[in-house]
C-alpha cells in the first residue's frame, strides 16, 4: 500500500477507462469573466467537515457550524444550495470519464452529480488518513431513516510526527442529498432536514504514521472496543476506545491520560514496517494476524491477564515478498489468507506446526495488493492486485498439490488501469462488490449481473459518442474520490459506505445499491 505525503499538493492524471455515474466536469467564472477556483470535487450540496486546531485530550470536539462561518475564515460546513452567482455562470455540464475523457481544462472541476446519491458529506480531518474503521454501535441495524449517525477510528499521516493521532469520530444529523432529475423534491423521510451535521472527535497521541487500523468485530457485543494499528515505526499498537466511545453519548465520562495510552504494544516485526492486519472473527476475547513487508505474519492471542504473541513466524511467500493483506476465513477458526508482493493468495491453517502454508495460488502477475472474505459465502474470496485487476475466488477449487493445474478465478475483471487499493464484499449482498483503485474511482460492482443483446444494442443506440462502450453490465457505480485509499460498508446502514482519501473522508450511500 503506498503513502501518500501529507504536505504535497498532488495532481490528479487520469489514465485511460471508464466512469458509470455522471461526474460533472464544470467551467466556472466570475462576473468579470475571469476563472474562478471552487476547488477540486467540491461537493456543492452536501456538507464538508473540517475539524479546527489541537483535539484536547480531556474534552470531545464538537464541530456544529452555520453557511456563513467560511466568511469567518473558520472552518465550515457548505450549505445545500450553491450560491446563485455560481449558478448563473456555470456551463452545462459534460459526462466525464476518468481514464477515457480528455483531461480536464485549466478552468474545469469536477462535481459529482446530485441526482445519482442519495447521500454524500465530504469530511476533512486535520490530516489525511491511508486508513479507518467504523465502529459498530449499539443504535440499530437496518437504519434506513434520515438523519444519519456513526461512528469510526482513524490514524493519521500527519506532516510531524509528534502531530500524529488515534483519532475516534462520531459524526451525526447526517440528512439526505438526494436531487431528482425533474426539478422535484424528494420524498421527506428526513425529521429535520434542515439540520447541520455534527462532528465530535476524540484523541489518542501516537508518533508515527498510521498504515492500517482494525477495531474488533466483537466490539458492539463484548462492549470492549479493541482496535489494532500498525505503525510506520513497525510497532503494532492495541488501544481500547471504549471510554472514548462512550464519552459521545455518556455526559460526564472521565478519560484519563492512561487511556490515552496503547494497553500493549507488539514488537514482534522489529522495526519493519507492514500493512496486513486482521482481527479474528472467531475469538472474543481478541486474536489479530499482523504481517510486515519482509514476509513474516505474527499470531498475536489475549491470555486471561496479558497478550501473547507467536515468537516463530509464518512464513512462505517467496523471498524478499511483502505480506501485503491478511484475512482470516469466516467459518474456519484456525484458517487464514495472506496476499503477497509475489502475486500469490496463500491459505494456512495455525493449527500446523510448520508454520507454513497449506495452499498457495498465483493469484496475479503483480502484488496481491488487498483481500476480503466474504461474510455471507464462506467459500469465496476477493483480491486485488497492483495492475489494476481484480478477481474472485472459489477457494474449493485449491488443490493442495502443487502440481495440479491452477485454479481459475470465479470472476475477473481488469477494467480498472491503476493499482487496487482496496475491496471489499457488501456485509449482506453476497453478489456486491466496492472496489477502490489508485484512479481516484471507487466502483461498486453487482457480479450477479448479466446484460443480455438487447440491453447491450439499446445502450449503443442511447450512447451516440460511445464513451459507454466495453463498460461491463455489472459496474453499478462510480464515486470519485481523490488518492482514495480504503473502502468499506456501513454494516448497519443499508447501503452506506465511506472512504478515505488524499481530501478527506467520504460518506456516502448511491441511489444503486
Amino acid at each position: 500500500m503506498p503513502k501518500r505525503q501529507a504536505d504535497e499538493d498532488e495532481t490528479v492524471v487520469f489514465p485511460d477507462g471508464a466512469l458509470k455515474n455522471l461526474q460533472r466536469a464544470t467551467t466556472v467564472q466570475n462576473k468579470d469573466n475571469e476563472v474562478e477556483d471552487i476547488g477540486e470535487f467540491e461537493d456543492p450540496y452536501g456538507d464538508d467537515f473540517e475539524s479546527e486546531g489541537e483535539i484536547d485530550e480531556e474534552e470531545d470536539e464538537i464541530i456544529e457550524l452555520n453557511d456563513d462561518d467560511e466568511d469567518n475564515g473558520e472552518a465550515a460546513i457548505e450549505g445545500d444550495e450553491i450560491p446563485e452567482e455560481k449558478n448563473k455562470t456555470k456551463e452545462t455540464p459534460r459526462l466525464y470519464l476518468p481514464h477515457r475523457s480528455a483531461p480536464l481544462g485549466a478552468d474545469e472541476v469536477l462535481e459529482p452529480d446530485p441526482t445519482v446519491y442519495d447521500m454524500l458529506h465530504q469530511i476533512n480531518l486535520n490530516w489525511p488518513c491511508l486508513s479507518f474503521d467504523v465502529l459498530p454501535d449499539n443504535l440499530g441495524n437496518e437504519r434506513r431513516g434520515y438523519p444519519k449517525s456513526t461512528y469510526f477510528v482513524t490514524g493519521t499521516q500527519a506532516k510531524r510526527k509528534r502531530e500524529n493521532e488515534i483519532t475516534v469520530v462520531k459524526l451525526s444529523d447526517l440528512s439526505k442529498t438526494l436531487e431528482r432529475d425533474d426539478g422535484s423534491e424528494p420524498d421527506s423521510d428526513n425529521d429535520d432536514n434542515d439540520s447541520e451535521p455534527i462532528l465530535e472527535s476524540r484523541a489518542l497521541p501516537t508518533t508515527d504514521t498510521t498504515n492500517r487500523i482494525r477495531v474488533s468485530p466483537h466490539a458492539a457485543k463484548t462492549n470492549e472496543y479493541l482496535t489494532a494499528s500498525m505503525s510506520e515505526s513497525g510497532d503494532v499498537y492495541i488501544w481500547d476506545i471504549t471510554p472514548h466511545f462512550t464519552a459521545f453519548d455518556t455526559p460526564g465520562t472521565t478519560i484519563t491520560k492512561a487511556m490515552n495510552r496503547p494497553m500493549h504494544t507488539i514488537r514482534a516485526h522489529g522495526g519493519v514496517e507492514g500493512y496486513a492486519l486482521d482481527w479474528s472473527p472467531h475469538v472474543t476475547t481478541g486474536q489479530l494476524l499482523t504481517g510486515d513487508v519482509t514476509g513474516r505474519v505474527h499470531l498475536t492471542t489475549r491470555g486471561s491477564s496479558s497478550w501473547t504473541t507467536d515468537k516463530v513466524p509464518y512464513i512462505g511467500h517467496e523471498s524478499g515478498a511483502s505480506v501485503e493483506e491478511l484475512q482470516w476465513s469466516q467459518s474456519e477458526k484456525s484458517v487464514f489468507a495472506s496476499g503477497g508482493s509475489d502475486g500469490f493468495i496463500r491459505v494456512w491453517d495455525i493449527r500446523s506446526k510448520k508454520h507454513k502454508p497449506a495452499l498457495s495460488v498465483r493469484a496475479a502477475t503483480s502484488d496481491v495488493n488487498v483481500m476480503s472474505w466474504s461474510k455471507n459465502v464462506s467459500y469465496l474470496l476477493a483480491s486485488g492486485h497492483d495492475d489494476g485487476s481484480w478477481s474472485i475466488w472459489d477457494l474449493r477449487t485449491f488443490k493442495a498439490n502443487a502440481n495440479d493445474e491452477p485454479p481459475l478465478p470465479a470472476a475477473s475483471f481488469n477494467f480498472n488501469k491503476s493499482p487496487i487499493t482496496s475491496i471489499e464484499f457488501h456485509p449482506t449482498e453476497e453478489s456486491i462488490v466496492a472496489v477502490s483503485s489508485a484512479d481516484n474511482t471507487v466502483m461498486l460492482w453487482d457480479l450477479s449481473v448479466e446484460a443480455d443483446d438487447e440491453e447491450i444494442a439499446a445502450q449503443k443506440r442511447d450512447d451516440a459518442t460511445g464513451e459507454l462502450d466495453d463498460i461491463p453490465p455489472q459496474l453499478l457505480f462510480v464515486h470519485w474520490q481523490k488518492d482514495v485509499k480504503e473502502v468499506h460498508w456501513h454494516r448497519q446502514i443499508p447501503g452506506m459506505l465511506m472512504s478515505t482519501g488524499g481530501e478527506g473522508i467520504s460518506v456516502w450511500k448511491s441511489i444503486s445499491v
